[in-house]
């Protein structure tokens, strides 16, 4: 069974983090919501506070599939600051382990150089960190390994990206038939 890791800091955007949990889960994708700061309750960037399957420093990252990094302020700048987690990004990437990230998340993918030639799309005010990657405006991009999303409205759209890596075409389809999307 596939794992994946929602990696939540303080200010996540809550839609598009608790969305991909959601569908991940209507299909049996093994995932977990993890704190990044050592708390077991996290709250976003509207006040929503959510609690969390993991804390960081429980994740056996040998045994994860996948990272996905939700977006929101300050959100994004809370996981770009986060040392271990970066070392797991890099290491992901590095490996052609899949790695996510919608809205201002994208974001660090660019500046940690992991777009250099890729598709990618991000938050509209946030393209210019999309560092040496040909910019979308699609709701979800799908470029090798990395799949980026461009905000809170293309949630679904990211979430559904995510279930065709795992489950393939049939899949995402029927998935979205059953959410009438």
């Amino acid at each position: 069974m596939s794992k994946v890791c929602v990696f939540f800091g303080e200010g996540y955007e809550e839609i598009e983090a608790l969305t991909v949990v959601d569908l991940l889960r209507r299909v049996n994708v093994d995932t977990d919501m993890v704190s990044i700061t050592g708390e077991k309750s996290v709250t976003g960037s509207h006040g929503i506070a959510v609690g969390m399957d993991k804390l960081l420093s429980e994740v056996d990252f040998d045994a994860v599939d996948m990272i996905v990094l939700p977006g929101g302020m300050p959100g994004t700048k809370n996981l770009e600051a986060c040392e271990m987690l970066m070392e797991q990004v890099d290491a992901f990437v590095a490996a052609d382990k899949p790695v996510c990230a919608i809205c201002a998340a994208p974001s660090i993918l660019g500046h940690r150089g992991h777009l250099e030639g890729k598709k990618a799309t991000s938050y509209p005010s946030f393209e210019e960190h999309l560092t040496g990657a040909t910019v979308l405006r699609e709701p979800a991009v799908r470029d090798g390994n990395i799949i980026t999303g461009r905000g809170m409205g293309g949630a679904v759209e990211f979430g559904l990206a995510i279930v065709e890596y795992f489950k393939g075409t049939e899949a995402k389809e029927k998935l979205a038939e059953a959410i009438v999307y």
